[in-house]
């Protein structure tokens, strides 16, 4: 049975109940009893690969696949259960915080732009006296405002390239960089590995961990704002505040994606010398970074990015600006959305739903736990009703409709039975009542196939 064996542990994932499992098995395979062949809209392409295994060793499985798929079934639940499901989502702003950050960055523009200057979109090339166009150079102070830090720099390349830059303005070879313990986004990965650095890992959710390594010495401590797993709790502010204490001449870097305006402040506001995020994902033109934090931190950014080709030119920038203004509120209507989603779920309206959770994994998003392995074709079939079957930035301008989505890599390292149970959803600009009908919908087309 070693191959059946191993088959359980890296198909059905049951690392935990395994034994347990080939026992029952070995149990219906011995037995004579029969039971009616159904079709059972859920694990077939998991349940093929067992039954093609079972039958190469000889059993006869003649009116036993039913029972067997129920077996693999409440065993891939019971594994599933073992793992808690709870979220750790940061705090988010009020709905009326959102809409005041809106009329701030409106009072900041109409004191950095006269009315003509509002009305025209910026000019093209470096200016002899920034290396940049003008506009950019003006929007950058109103972002850096905006963002309560010394300065700011459009970059390009999106969150990417905003990492990346960073990560040359501050990191030279050799570095000692702390990171969270988890997987980290492979672009950053690939940016420290080619720099030569140290990567040191450690779990952010227990400060003694980061105390420890400081003791140690540190050169960086690079923080991802938004948690990577489920588990996650760690609160980043916090770490800045502390590790400035402690060890004031380490350098501190945050990524910033899918926290922007939805968190009080940046790290960068809060102690940290930089903070790194995507325009793209608060509604601007694709392939547009944003770096804001200490000037002497920006200032090396745009020395580094000598080039006339690596300028974000002045209506790039203007445009930017013109879609930070829009993001806030809409931020603050989705995060109503997903609330309201949640608390309906929660009282059991869609059935077969046994779990809903608010987090923030990647974007806000809505976890719901299903209490059968179906996830993977409800989402197919959301889709058919209009989810997005993929995210673009994400909550970029280009999403509008809800996603229904498989989770995070990260989440299937911790749980890999997830992605049979556990659907995404992030509203993007739909409302509650949409996002519910779709999803009952979808289970119902699943659980009601002939």
């Amino acid at each position: 049975m070693k191959e059946i064996r191993n088959y359980c542990i890296e198909t059905l994932h049951l690392r935990r109940y395994g034994d347990d499992f080939l026992k029952e098995l070995e149990e219906i395979l011995r037995s004579d009893e029969i039971s009616e062949e159904r079709e059972v809209p859920f694990l077939k392409e998991e349940t093929d690969g067992l039954f093609t295994l079972l039958e190469e060793k000889g059993f006869s499985l003649k009116e036993k696949k039913t029972r067997i798929t129920s077996l693999v079934a409440s065993y891939m639940k019971r594994e599933l259960d073992a793992t808690p499901f709870e979220s750790h989502p940061l705090e988010m702003i009020s709905f009326e915080e959102e809409i005041e950050n809106q009329y701030r960055l409106v009072d900041i523009m109409h004191r950095h732009f006269d009315g003509f200057e509002a009305l025209k979109e910026g000019d093209y090339g470096c200016h002899i006296d920034y290396g940049r166009p003008e506009r950019t150079v003006e929007v950058e102070k109103v972002l850096a405002e905006y963002f309560r830090t010394e300065d700011a720099a459009l970059v390009r390349g999106g969150g990417t390239g905003a990492i990346r830059a960073l990560c040359f303005a501050l990191l030279k070879r050799d570095d000692r960089v702390l990171v969270h313990d988890a997987s980290m986004y492979m672009t950053t990965a690939i940016t420290l590995e080619a720099m030569g650095v140290k990567v040191i890992k450690t779990d952010f959710n227990d400060f003694e961990n980061i105390r420890s390594c400081l003791k140690e010495g540190i050169d960086v401590l690079y923080i991802q704002r938004v948690r990577q797993k489920l588990s996650d709790s760690y609160d980043a502010i916090r770490i800045i505040e502390q590790v400035r204490k402690i060890a004031p001449q380490v350098k501190i870097l945050v990524d910033e994606n899918y926290a922007v305006n939805k968190v009080k402040m940046l790290g960068a506001e809060a102690g940290a010398d930089a903070s790194a995020f995507s325009a793209f994902k608060l509604l601007g033109i694709p392939g547009i970074g944003i770096i804001a934090g200490k000037k002497e931190v920006i200032d090396i950014v745009h020395r580094q990015n000598y080039s006339g080709g690596g300028q974000v030119q002045g209506p790039e920038a203007t445009e930017i600006l013109r879609s930070l203004v829009i993001d806030p509120v809409m931020l603050g209507v989705q995060d109503r959305s997903v609330d309201e989603v949640v608390r309906r779920l929660e009282s059991g309206e869609v059935k077969y739903v046994e779990k809903a959770l608010k987090a923030n994994l990647e974007e806000r998003i809505i976890l719901v736990k299903l209490d059968l392995p179906i996830a993977r074709e409800v989402i197919k079939e959301a889709i058919k009703r209009g989810g997005l079957p993929h995210p673009v930035g994400s909550e970029s301008r280009y999403e509008v409709q809800t996603l229904f989505y498989r989770v995070a890599k990260v989440m299937l390292e911790e749980e890999p039975l997830y992605e049979k149970y556990v659907i995404r959803i992030n509203p993007m600009r739909s409302g509650p009542d949409t996002v519910i009908r779709i999803l009952k919908e979808a289970v119902d087309a699943v659980m009601n196939q002939d």
